[in-house]
């Protein structure tokens, strides 16, 4: 019986650090799509940058019909930043409601420790703004989303759109400041996430094998300059985006309480930013009311502000 519940335990806990829970709705399970959404067509494989032998791709989802040009969202996996893929990222479905999403890879933990990871990031948004009018975009309506890892990677660009240091590679005569973020269920700072994990947490977040360890290269509490460069919260200021912030409040991954310090951060600066707290639900967040959150915040930001 010991022995069952144990390996049960080791299952659940691998499927949860690998980004595949049990989630529905917005946050689906990450399985390659076999077609693009209804009502739009997909461009795979685009590469928006190389980083010695790596080959940095994206997936770029079409409306269908319209004339564009589309305001853009950028789709960023989660996955504990050592697995998932560009096909299984959050926001895909988007392409269905007239916008152009990217759903980008980037170099993985294995790959590369912090900050590669928010450096490709932004070299995707100036890829995407630098052949804007060759796919129809819209230059200067781009969002991004994410969940988990990829929604931490979300926050983080939505808040140095103007910090040069993270600017690498090709496309430099291009910003990468993006106009609305949605984080999913996304860390902010890691130092914290032990102090406030639920009771069901699988595993300590300052311990030296933990996915945020690994990401800056080292225990987080032993070096806390990197985890501090690698929190959003560190770079809001008062022209940082509008932010949608939806979170379980029994999320035993990442702590609700990191979407807080997110959300009373830009609150304090004058941001516009809602956290949507999902009653009950775990790390994996989504169903009808999530989705129309969502989508009315893209349409709000996005769609609706188009530039004059």
């Amino acid at each position: 019986m010991t022995l069952t519940v144990t390996r049960c335990l080791a299952v659940l806990t691998c499927a949860l650090l690998l980004g595949l829970s049990g989630a529905t709705g917005e946050v689906a399970a990450q399985e390659k799509p076999k077609d693009a959404p209804p009502g739009s067509k997909v461009v795979r494989d685009l590469e928006y940058a190389k980083v010695g032998d790596v080959k940095l791709l994206l997936d770029l989802y079409l409306p269908a019909e319209g004339d564009g040009p589309f305001p853009v969202i950028v789709a960023i996996h989660g996955g504990g930043w050592a697995a998932g893929k560009k096909e299984g990222a959050q926001g895909i479905r988007q392409a269905s409601r007239g916008y152009a999403v990217a759903a980008i890879s980037y170099r993985l933990r294995g790959v590369a420790t912090f900050p590669a990871q928010i450096e490709d990031c932004k070299a995707a948004v100036r890829w995407l703004r630098a052949n804007a009018k060759k796919y129809n975009l819209d230059a200067e309506r781009m969002g991004a989303t994410g969940h988990s890892a990829g929604g931490h990677l979300a926050s983080l660009l939505g808040t140095t759109g103007t910090v040069k240091e993270f600017e690498k590679g090709d496309n430099q005569d291009f910003s990468s400041k993006v106009q609305a973020v949605c984080a999913l269920s996304g860390p902010t700072d890691f130092l914290q996430m032990d102090a406030h994990a639920t009771k069901n947490a699988p595993f300590k977040h300052d311990e030296a094998r933990s996915p945020e360890s690994r990401l800056i290269g080292g225990a987080i509490q032993d070096n806390k300059e990197k985890v501090a460069k690698a929190n959003p919260i560190t770079y809001v200021a008062k022209d940082s985006p509008p932010f949608l912030l939806v979170h379980g409040d029994e999320d035993p991954l990442v702590p609700v309480h990191q979407a807080q310090l997110l959300h009373d951060a830009l609150k304090e600066k004058g941001v516009e930013v809602k956290l949507q707290v999902v009653k009950g639900a775990g790390h994996g967040v989504g169903g009808k009311d999530v989705n129309e959150a969502i989508d009315q915040f893209f349409d709000t930001y996005l769609k609706k502000a188009k530039a004059k």
